[in-house]
Formats: C-alpha cells, sequence, structure tokens
C-alpha cells in the first residue's frame, strides 16, 4: 500500500486506560490496514475525537474520567454523550469493549448512544467483522448527508433565481396592463366589439398572471418569515360580502353561484384583510377552475368554534382523491383526476393558502371524495398571533 492510499484508510480511535489493551487493539486493527490513534482517559478521548474527528471510536468503560464529572467506571459512556449530542461528530460509530458485562451496563450503553458492545476479552475476528461493518455504515450515511446537503444547496439557488425572475417579471407585467386598461377604456380611439373581447381577455390573463406573481412572491415572504401581517378586526359577514362583490364579474362569466352563510354569534377576529382575502380568492378560484362546465355552486359558511371562528368553502366540482389530500397543500404540486385531465393551475394556491393560515395560528385542511365535491375548512384564532408569539 503506498503512504497515499494510507492516508486514506479509515481512522480509528482505540481509548483505553491499559496499555496492553490498547496495543493488542493497535496490532489487531493494523493488520485490516486502518490508521490508529490512542487515548488512555476520557478527556484525551474527547480531545482527540474532536480534533481528528475519526471514523470509529473504541472505547473501554473504566477509565480515568479527569474532570468530566463521571465516575471512572462510567468514563466511556460520558465521552460516547458528548461525541453524539454534537453535529459535528455524532455520526462517528462507538464500539464499547469492556469487562463489565451486566445488562445494565449495555442498557447504559445504549443509551449513550453507543451503536455496538464487545465484552473482554473479545474474539478478534467478531471485532473486524463489526468494526467492517460499521465503517460501511457510516460510510452510506455520510454520502446520504452529503447527498442531501448539496440537494439543500441546490433548491437554495433555484429558490433564489426563481424569487429574482419572478420579481423581475412583475414590472413589466404591470406596464403591460396599464397599456391594456388604456386601449380597452378607449383612450387611443373606439374600438369594435372583436378587438374589445380580444383586448379584455388578453387584459383578464395578465390580471391572473400577476395574481401568481403576487402569490409567488407571497409564498416565498412568508417561507422566509420577512412578512409582516397587518391586523385588524374583521367581521366574518362583512368581509365575505365584501369578498364575493370582488367576484361578482368573474362570478357572471362562470355562470356560479356563491352563497354566505354566517352564524349570528360568528365573533369578529383579528387578521391581516388582504392577505385572508387571498386565501379565500385562491379556494374561489380553485372551485371555478376545477369545476368542469356551468352549474358551479359554492357555499361558504362562518362559525364559532371553541376559541376561534371556522370556515368552510364547499363546492360541487370533481371531488379530490383521499391520498392527495395532504399534498395539495405542497408548492408547485397539482392533482389530475380522470375528469379534468387538462386543467392548468401553478400547484400555489393552496401552498399559499396554509402558509397564510398558519401565518394566523391557524390552519386549513380538506374533506373530499372525488366525485362528490370538496369542503375546505379554514379556522382561524379570534386573536391572530405571530410565529414568535407561539413560539416563546
Amino acid at each position: 500500500m503506498t503512504a497515499t492510499e494510507a492516508a486514506h484508510q479509515p481512522l480509528i480511535l482505540v481509548a483505553d486506560d491499559v496499555q496492553a489493551n490498547v496495543e493488542l487493539l493497535v496490532d489487531q486493527l493494523n493488520t485490516l490496514d486502518y490508521r490508529i490513534i490512542a487515548a488512555r482517559d476520557g478527556p484525551s478521548a474527547v480531545a482527540m475525537c474532536f480534533a481528528e474527528r475519526p471514523d470509529l471510536c473504541i472505547l473501554d468503560v473504566a477509565m480515568p474520567a479527569g474532570d468530566l464529572g463521571v465516575e471512572d467506571r462510567s468514563t466511556g459512556f460520558e465521552v460516547c454523550r458528548r461525541i453524539k449530542r454534537d453535529p459535528r461528530t455524532a455520526r462517528i460509530p462507538v464500539i464499547f469493549v469492556t469487562a463489565l458485562n451486566d445488562t445494565s451496563d449495555r442498557v447504559k450503553g445504549i443509551e449513550a448512544g453507543g451503536d455496538d458492545f464487545l465484552t473482554k476479552p473479545h474474539n478478534r475476528l467478531v471485532l473486524g467483522a463489526r468494526v467492517r461493518s460499521l465503517l460501511k455504515l457510516k460510510a452510506v450515511t455520510d454520502a446520504l448527508e452529503d447527498s442531501y446537503r448539496k440537494l439543500r444547496e441546490l433548491e437554495k439557488v433555484r429558490e433564489d433565481l426563481m424569487k429574482m425572475i419572478v420579481h423581475d417579471l412583475k414590472t413589466p407585467l404591470t406596464s403591460v396592463l396599464a397599456s391594456l386598461e388604456m386601449v380597452t377604456d378607449g383612450d387611443f380611439g373606439g374600438l369594435t366589439s372583436v378587438q374589445n373581447r380580444v383586448l379584455g381577455d388578453a387584459e383578464q390573463k395578465a390580471e391572473e398572471l400577476l395574481a401568481l406573481i403576487d402569490d409567488l412572491l407571497e409564498v416565498a415572504r412568508i417561507e422566509d418569515a420577512s412578512l409582516t401581517l397587518r391586523i385588524e378586526p374583521v367581521a366574518p359577514g362583512a368581509f365575505l360580502a365584501e369578498l364575493v362583490a370582488e367576484w361578482e364579474v368573474r362570478l357572471a362569466q362562470e355562470a356560479a353561484v356563491v352563497t354566505v352563510d354566517v352564524d349570528d354569534d360568528s365573533p369578529v377576529f383579528e387578521g391581516d384583510r388582504m392577505i385572508l382575502k387571498r386565501l379565500f380568492s385562491n379556494l374561489l378560484q380553485n372551485a371555478l377552475v376545477h369545476s368542469a362546465g356551468s352549474g358551479v355552486a359554492v357555499e361558504i359558511r362562518a362559525r364559532i368554534d371553541g376559541d376561534g371562528i371556522l370556515f368552510a368553502v364547499t363546492d360541487n366540482g370533481p371531488g379530490i382523491p383521499e391520498e392527495y389530500h395532504e399534498i395539495i397543500f405542497q408548492k408547485f404540486r397539482q392533482v389530475k383526476t380522470a375528469r379534468l385531465p387538462n386543467v392548468r393551475s401553478s400547484g400555489l394556491g393552496l401552498a399559499f393558502c396554509k402558509l397564510a393560515a398558519e401565518a394566523h395560528g391557524g390552519k386549513i385542511w380538506v374533506k373530499s371524495r372525488e366525485g362528490e365535491g370538496s369542503k375546505f375548512f379554514v379556522l382561524l384564532p379570534v386573536r391572530a398571533t405571530t410565529s414568535a408569539e407561539r413560539d416563546a
């Protein structure tokens, strides 16, 4: 074996206060081409572990504890605990090699985070097999951790790129919308009915795109905890009436009917009116987009529920298979049913709803079966709380 190859062999820390035991282990492990470092007490073992980052530790249980604050007969357990609770060394496998053979000692070794337990005098072949097994397991775990870290880095790059692109799209799109509004308002002369219809359709699609961009930006702000809620008292009846009034034109175009039912004892609650309006607008949009043909019927109910207010948005759409009830609230996740295979969706609307509800200290969920419509529940506290207040 060349010097370069030897330098890449696994490094093993052997900790034992009896020199003969150390020499025996070193001789056995050297025959397997492992590199060895040795410690004679608990503090030295801890220090070497953090300084050298070995691939595996073989610890005697009873050795001088020094300043570790435990009895000498428990030193190995304390060394293991310190190794395992530090993120830098937590994945290093630990084998206890000791003369102790009591069941309680084995339990202590497991509780301390030990990975294996050999009793002196140990069998050389068994030791070699277990060392190889734990080293292979550590290599696989390290590879998975490295892959996960790289995946997170790529995800961060993707998210940052998306935010930059989305932010840069908003300004030119706003200009396009302003120009379309000026043309349809007749600022540049009259339009034929066909021209007016085509430009009106283009303006509507541009507004939908702008709403999507706003959803992307708001989702990013909520996830980054940089969104500040503008809390104010909200009367549920007036709030829902205002919401439906803003959707009046779209509902007429879709031949859809929305009914509102608010219990008389429904309390005034605290919330960010604009964020909540977008939350319920997304639920309305979801009902309209995923319902085939005309005859769309949506009911919005509000009632007191403990210390909060519970909204229920029910539609007569195609329904959602039960296995997708959690998935639909994840970003960019969509469900295509056999009845509506070609529905286009950003997969952001319901993700925004979930984040918006949670930002208020509430939650959202769905009850639905395919072919039987859907009922979305939004539970909001009467008094909105910030994430900092909830974490306190």
